[in-house]
């Protein structure tokens, strides 16, 4: 997922960041306003990690949510044709 797919998409992720980085507040996430860059900062900040780390964690996060966005996203979509 590129930076202005995830900008795009920060609605729908915003809960699923929370779920995944659960020492991030909802201040934290508002905050981020969809900024992957930000995202990492603040997983580095909150959980003590290196930036390589939490840009990985974030990087694989993303591919995995990614997927499951298409996924619903497919399936809505053939949900609506009915």
């Amino acid at each position: 997922m590129n930076t202005d797919q995830f900008e795009g998409k920060w609605k729908q992720l915003k809960g699923a960041v929370k779920q995944r980085w659960g020492k991030l507040t909802d201040d934290d996430i508002a905050l981020l306003s969809g900024k992957r860059d930000e995202l990492v900062g603040k997983i580095q900040e909150r959980y003590g990690i290196t930036k390589e780390q939490a840009q990985r964690e974030a990087d694989e996060w993303a591919t995995a949510t990614s997927g499951d966005l298409q996924g619903a996203s497919r399936t809505h979509s053939a949900g609506s044709k009915l």
